[in-house]
This record gives structure tokens, sequence and C-alpha cells, in this order.
């Protein structure tokens, strides 16, 4: 089955090797093949990976777009390490993403890798004390 693709006027896009830039209108077209798709917006350059999970992201998406995959296999695991030590409740979506690694989904490990990052938005608000959090710990967050 193709895959459907529509896109913004000046959108980007990866397409295995080529980068497909969209002309002045609104585009849609169907990609049909194995070759790995990236937008422009979930596409993480080496200066935005300034945290653990955001170079993890990295290195999956290297994976993703890479002919050789396992080459990257190393970077990726010594950073799964590194963020573990740091944030062992982190293990889940590590372990999700590991799996998907191992199964040779990497398009559904990058998504698992966008919620490591979400988490760990999370603990950084709430070791800062950030939006939402007490110093007590508690929220400030009506329930409903």
């Amino acid at each position: 089955m193709a895959l459907k693709v529509e896109l913004k006027p000046g959108e980007r896009i990866l397409i295995g090797d080529s980068v497909i830039t969209n002309g002045d209108q609104r585009t849609r077209f169907l990609v049909d093949g194995t070759a790995p798709i990236l937008r422009e917006k979930d596409i993480m350059t080496a200066e935005q990976a300034n945290t653990p999970a955001k170079r993890i992201y990295l290195s999956v998406q290297l994976m993703y777009i890479s002919g050789d995959p396992v080459r990257h296999h190393q970077v990726y695991f010594n950073l799964m390490r590194d963020i573990l030590q740091a944030a062992p409740s982190a293990g889940k979506y590590i372990a999700t993403i590991n799996n998907q690694i191992l199964t040779g989904d990497l398009y559904k490990a990058l998504k698992s890798a966008r919620k490591l990052i979400d988490y760990e938005q999370e603990l950084l608000q709430h070791a800062t004390g950030g939006p939402g959090v007490r110093s007590s710990g508690t929220s400030d967050r009506k329930s409903t």
C-alpha cells in the first residue's frame, strides 16, 4: 500500500537519500516503496540533540535513514545506558525502543523515541519546579 503524503508550501521531506522541497502550492503524492521517509518537522539535527533523550532520537533517526543501521547501534546502546543510569524510570520507554530496533521497526522506534523526549521534558519540569508543579511535588492543576 502506498503512503499518501501531503506537503505544505515550502515544506521539505526526506525520502531515502534525497531531500525534496515543495514549491509554493500544497502538494499531495503517493510514495510506493520501502525508502525511509521523514517530514521536516520529524528531523532532528545534531545541534538540536542537546539532551540525552534527543541524542537517542538522533541515533535512532540515523539508524532509520542509514543503509546500515547496525553501524549506529553502539552509539545508541551507550546513550541508552547513560539515560537509564540517570533516570531509571525511563526504562519502559527504552525497552519499547529496544524491542522495535531489534525487530527492525525503526520508524516505530523513532516514534517511541519522541515519547521518551516528552517524558524527559516532564522529568525536567518536575525537577525544576516548572509549570504545574509545586515545590512539595503536588500538582497545582485542577483534577477533572
